[in-house]
């Protein structure tokens, strides 16, 4: 039974039974032993206010102490977790006893027993576990080094033995016949790599322990034993100095230094700090601690600024790893710390604040009374902490689960994040600094282009709340006048790069409200797409979300076609998680671990996520509306091969190879299942199963979609219908059309006289009967090869212009367009090149010839319509 369980009776029976042990041994001691075993087992869990008397006999007598066996001495450190009231003198001799622990001690005991569990691991020949161990060692060594504490010896060691072994295990493998399991060879490979790249990092520490680890062990202890008295001075000595009346405060730092902190002094200490920062021994959190005491005594605004900027960027250099993210509560002083900043300059014009200044005694401090032209300048960058600021912003929320109330914690911080945009805005439109307030204006803009009203409004709403806003406000009539006075500022600026980017943020915003064809408009008078491959990855994001938002835009006001057309340029490619930064594609080539890590930092936040699902649903009903009428009017086998989607064709085959189609389960059952109901002219049946898609409820005025999506449905169903049927037919009343497809009249003629024109028709409509007469062409066999070939010819001159386009592009340089003229020249002459290929080419009235601009070239597919746009 536990010794937790355990009653009072148990107890006694069991001090009773080893008193009646050890009567065997002795007569004469026999009593004396058990009353000294049974009373420290009553004390541990009965001990009551009559056994005062005992425990106080028990602590003066120092001869009972000497005799206390291991199983007392047990005892007494169980009791520690019951100890009551009457105890006290008890835990006053443990206290004494008691042996504290630094935190270094015990970082050196972990690190010594996760070495001992890999020798361990060495002796079994188990690699799996010495990677775990070592991995867990090279965690605790890195938190030592970023703590400004030595390497210590036993690291060295470990890391020459780790050497040693993993030669000679590599030598055995090689020469033995059976050889071990894969989950091993694979951990036995890795750890060649992690000590060969670990040893590399600790190339010079190894090289010296080398030599002469002796001495190596003696710097190290001498180290410990100099920090620890000051690090935690005694309390004796404290009192000691109070008494000794010192009048000012003083801090001892690392090495014996001491700060005074005075505001004659700040300046002084600012420079030690200064000159300190970046080196190896350097204690980070005693830094950002000095900086803190010298803001508090700073007095005058040059002292403030100056402090301001050290401890800042002090913040920022804490967390040296590129990996992780800052923490936040660092993150959240940095932010307020900014803001004070901005606000002392914007009080005080005679300060500013520029990269690049002249040298200057930093230890004079400078006021614009003393200075001749009134203005003083500090070395520093407001623009470059705003930026800090805001990329580990968005590194804190790529690494937090965006499943979890912490997530949605976290992005309550953007508020004041996008005030603090705002403020420095303020700061430079009143120092008047062109390059720095694009860039400011771009991160303010890049929190709001793709958010809607309600979130924008949320925002600039603090703003407005704040002592100090920017010439550009919030207007209470839309966003889109806010977007468009921040794009129209970038526009005028000098650097092409935020030209770029602000033209596909105010795209992107027109598509996010519905204005298809002026996103459209300027998108292809921009030209970007033929030269947007030679931009930079974050730039060729951008592009991408914003072609696949026109798409989506297109879908929600009914431009089918047009939707179809745009969104087959991404899903061609098959990776849509990797172009729009949401995923990182599974390749077949193995990534190094540079390159995966650079992959993951691209990856978007979650919150600013475009839902792929919503995405494939509007591409695969865009493409079913459109590919269902082209298969029924197709009459021969040579014709099956022109497709418009290839992937939505492939999807519609493998459904129909299925031998057992159950109920629809996932966005592409009901899609392919749809499908084949339009087909067999079921439109009814089509229009359930689309509009039983739940998806559609994440997509904005989902009923207006449905309601959409139900007349195109009826729309394209009458035309398959037609064009399934005609052969079978000699006259067809436009009225029973009517009834069977719940269409009016009129649009039913509408539909029928829109075919006819279009030459997909062979018939004529009799408006005095209401009846569609059809005419029975019997088509000759050179007459449908001439077809084909015309096909064929056209589709190969569509592939020489993009061919021809790509490689002006790939000639073309991304800053060549900074006036604008060599884009347009291009532009002019590959749309000459193709209306001469529509006037030689054209077939079945030039709706397959040339279609225009393309929206991603190196998507490869091109935009519908762009040709009748730009005309």
């Amino acid at each position: 039974m536990s010794r937790f369980f355990r009653k009072a009776d148990d107890s006694d029976s069991d001090s009773e039974s080893s008193s009646e042990e050890e009567l065997m041994s002795s007569d004469d001691e026999a009593p004396k032993a058990a009353a000294s075993t049974t009373k420290p087992a009553m004390s541990r869990f009965l001990r009551s206010a009559g056994d005062d008397s005992d425990s106080e006999s028990e602590s003066e007598s120092e001869s009972e102490e000497e005799s206390m066996s291991e199983d007392e001495e047990k005892g007494k450190k169980k009791s520690r977790f019951l100890r009551t009231e009457d105890s006290d003198e008890e835990s006053d001799e443990d206290e004494g006893k008691r042996v504290v622990k630094s935190a270094r001690d015990k970082r050196l005991e972990e690190m010594e027993a996760s070495g001992k569990q890999m020798d361990n691991a060495l002796k079994i020949n188990d690699w799996v576990a010495i990677s775990n161990e070592f991995d867990k060692l090279v965690r605790m060594v890195q938190r030592q080094q970023n703590l400004a504490e030595p390497v210590p010896p036993f690291y060295l060691r470990q890391l020459q033995t780790l050497e040693s072994s993993l030669n000679a295990a590599l030598a055995k493998e090689k020469e033995a016949k059976k050889k071990m399991n894969a989950s091993n060879a694979r951990a036995l490979t890795a750890m060649k790599q992690k000590v060969k790249k670990v040893m590399k990092e600790y190339e010079i520490d190894l090289k010296k322990f080398q030599e002469d680890p002796e001495a190596f062990e003696r710097e190290f202890n001498a180290s410990v034993s100099t920090e620890v008295p000051a690090a935690k001075p005694k309390k004796k000595k404290a009192v000691d100095e109070e008494d000794e009346g010192d009048e000012e405060f003083k801090t001892v730092g690392k090495g014996g230094k001491s700060y005074q902190f005075t505001p004659e002094t700040i300046l002084k200490n600012l420079q030690a700090v200064q000159e300190a920062r970046g080196k190896k021994n350097t204690d980070r959190a005693e830094q950002i601690r000095i900086l803190e005491k010298l803001l508090e005594v700073a007095v005058t605004s040059y002292q403030q600024i100056r402090v301001l900027l050290a401890l800042i960027s002090a913040r920022f250099d804490y967390n040296s790893s590129v990996s992780s993210y800052m923490p936040i509560e660092l993150w959240t002083s940095a932010q307020k710390e900014v803001d004070q900043l901005v606000g002392i300059l914007v009080r005080n014009p005679k300060y500013a604040i520029q990269e690049t200044t002249e040298d200057y005694d930093e230890l004079v401090e400078r006021s614009p009374e003393t200075e001749k032209d009134a203005i003083v300048l500090v070395r520093g960058s407001i623009i470059s902490f705003v930026d800090r600021l805001d990329d580990e912003f968005t590194k804190s929320l790529q690494h937090i689960d965006p499943h979890g109330t912490e997530y949605v914690d976290r992005l309550k911080d953007e508020k004041s994040l996008y005030c603090t945009i705002c403020r420095a805005q303020t700061l430079y439109e009143q120092t008047k600094q062109d390059d720095p307030l694009g860039r400011v204006i771009m991160r303010r803009l890049e929190h709001i282009y793709s958010k809607p009203d309600a979130v924008v409004q949320a925002l600039e709403s603090a703003v407005s709340a704040s002592d100090i806003k920017p010439s550009i406000t919030f207007s209470q009539s839309s966003t889109k006048q806010l977007i468009h006075s921040l794009c129209i500022h970038l526009y005028k600026s000098g650097n092409s790069l935020l030209r770029t980017r602000a033209m596909l943020s105010h795209i992107y915003h027109y598509a996010l409200h519905n204005d298809f064809h002026t996103a459209r408009d300027m998108l292809l008078m921009s030209h970007l797409q033929e030269s947007v491959h030679s931009a930079d990855v974050a730039t060729q994001i951008l592009y991408n979300r914003t072609v696949v938002q026109v798409g989506l835009s297109a879908f929600r006001v009914g431009l089918i076609r047009e939707s179809q057309q745009i969104l087959q340029d991404i899903f061609a490619t098959q990776r849509v998680k990797e172009l729009l930064a949401q995923g990182v594609h599974q390749r077949y080539q193995v990534l190094t671990p540079e390159q995966e890590k650079a992959e993951r930092q691209r990856q978007l936040p979650f919150h600013m996520h475009i839902n792929t699902e919503l995405l494939e649903a509007a591409f695969l009903v865009s493409s079913m509306l459109v590919e269902i009428p082209l298969l029924a009017s197709i009459e021969n086998e040579e014709q099956k091969r022109k497709t418009i989607s290839k992937s939505f064709r492939r999807l519609l085959d493998f459904a129909d190879r299925q031998v057992f189609t159950g109920p629809p389960e996932s966005t592409r059952d009901h899609i392919m299942q749809a499908s084949r109901a339009l087909q067999d002219g079921e439109w009814e049946k089509c229009r359930d199963l689309v509009q039983g898609i739940k998806i559609w409820s994440l997509m904005p005025e989902a009923a207006s979609v449905k309601e959409m999506l139900t007349k195109r449905i009826q729309e394209e169903g009458l035309r398959t219908y037609l064009f399934t049927y005609a052969p079978h037919y000699s006259t067809l009343s436009l009225s029973l059309l009517s009834r069977t497809f719940s269409l009016p009249l009129r649009g039913v003629t509408s539909i029928v006289s829109k075919m006819i024109w279009n030459e997909e028709l062979s018939a004529s409509l009799d408006h005095a009967t209401g009846v569609l007469v059809f005419h029975r062409v019997e088509v000759m066999r050179s007459h449908q090869l001439a077809q084909v070939l015309a096909d064929k010819l056209n589709t190969m001159v569509e592939q020489n212009e993009k061919a021809l386009d790509q490689k002006l592009g790939n000639a073309a340089n991304w800053n060549d367009r900074g006036d604008g003229q060599k884009g347009d020249k291009r532009g002019e002459q590959t749309q000459e090149r193709r209306r001469g290929g529509e006037r030689r080419g054209g077939v079945r009235g030039g709706a397959r010839g040339g279609r225009g601009a393309r929206f991603a070239q190196g998507l490869g597919s091109q935009m519908p319509g762009a040709q009748r746009n730009r005309g």
